[in-house]
């Protein structure tokens, strides 16, 4: 099998050599690229491809239909909305996914992020660096707060486990609950959660009924002076409706790691330019150990198609 990874997967290069070695010992061939969005550029790469590795790179129906060889796509990431499934689908193709190798990263963040708002964190940084003191930035505790979580797969459980931990009474809302959820949140609807929570986190796929699920009229609803946070994807969210419900101080705060497009982001975008609103350029799944984490994941999805079994399977 010509096997092509079409960016990197973030880890050493001894750990990609161990988890190569035993397939080029036997007989599949194994090409890495840099990432790139040129799209002659992808064709030429994927042509001969048997199967494809990529994380969360784009990869169009254009170069899936190029590749009159390929038969899986191998996704280092959870979700999968940035590959054309439609395309894939199309072919006949296996796609696999690593769901589950961020979740203590991406919970991890979340809830540094809440903190970080209800602390008046980057606030009071800010002053101390100009001689300052804390006057007028005295936050509140996480402890006693209603945190409404909107997704409750694993990422969603385990910052609602978090929260519980800290004290928090937990909500939560998905089109389909999940039982095993309920030790950890109780469920009710988007318009209860919404007007019942101090703090909202978004932590659902990308999907046609999840695309512009946060809107003008949700954001109304959300109470006064609370919290959004979003390590969801971007259009989940109306960019444009959330920076207006932060400018006009509806909106306490709110914590965004994901956005339209991938990073860099546009110095334009409303967000980066809205109050109190805390950007990082999609760091939630990456730490040292969800990386090393999600490179075996995937080897494992490769290897199992490799001897017929289904790995973390989406289509």
């Amino acid at each position: 099998m010509n096997i092509v990874l079409l960016e990197s997967l973030g880890i050493p290069g001894e750990l990609l050599e161990e988890l190569t070695a035993p397939l080029t010992a036997a007989g599949h061939s194994f090409t890495a690229y840099e990432r790139t969005t040129d799209e002659a550029k992808l064709i030429e790469e994927c042509r001969d491809a048997d199967v494809l590795m990529l994380a969360n790179m784009p990869l169009p129906g254009s170069v899936i239909r190029a590749c009159e060889h390929l038969k899986y796509i191998n996704i280092a990431f959870t979700g999968v909305d940035h590959v054309d499934m439609a395309a894939a689908k199309e072919k006949g193709l296996a796609v696999s996914n690593a769901a589950g190798y961020a979740t203590q990263a991406v919970a991890e963040l979340t809830i540094g992020q809440m903190i970080s708002l209800l602390r008046n964190v980057n606030a009071t940084e800010c002053q101390c660096r100009r001689n300052g003191t804390k006057n007028g930035l005295v936050g509140s505790e996480l402890g006693g707060r209603t945190v409404g979580v909107i997704g409750t797969g694993a990422i969603g459980q385990r910052v609602a486990q978090l929260c519980g931990a800290f004290g928090c009474r937990v909500l939560g809302y998905a089109p389909r609950p999940k039982e095993q959820a309920k030790q950890w949140l109780t469920y009710v609807s988007l318009e209860e959660l919404l007007k019942e929570s101090d703090i909202v986190a978004l932590h659902c796929p990308l999907t046609g009924e999840t695309r512009g699920m946060i809107g003008a009229a949700e954001l109304a609803m959300m109470k006064p002076g609370s919290y959004l946070i979003n390590m969801a994807r971007g259009p989940v969210v109306d960019s444009e409706a959330l920076a207006a419900a932060l400018n006009s101080c509806h909106l306490a705060g709110a914590a965004v790691d994901v956005f339209e497009q991938e990073p860099p982001i546009p110095q334009q975008h409303p967000l980066l330019n809205a109050r109190n609103c805390r950007v990082t350029p999609h760091i939630g799944f990456a730490s040292q150990q969800s990386m090393a984490l999600r490179a075996r994941i995937v080897f494992d999805a490769l290897n199992g198609w490799l001897e017929g079994r289904e790995v973390n399977r989406v289509l």
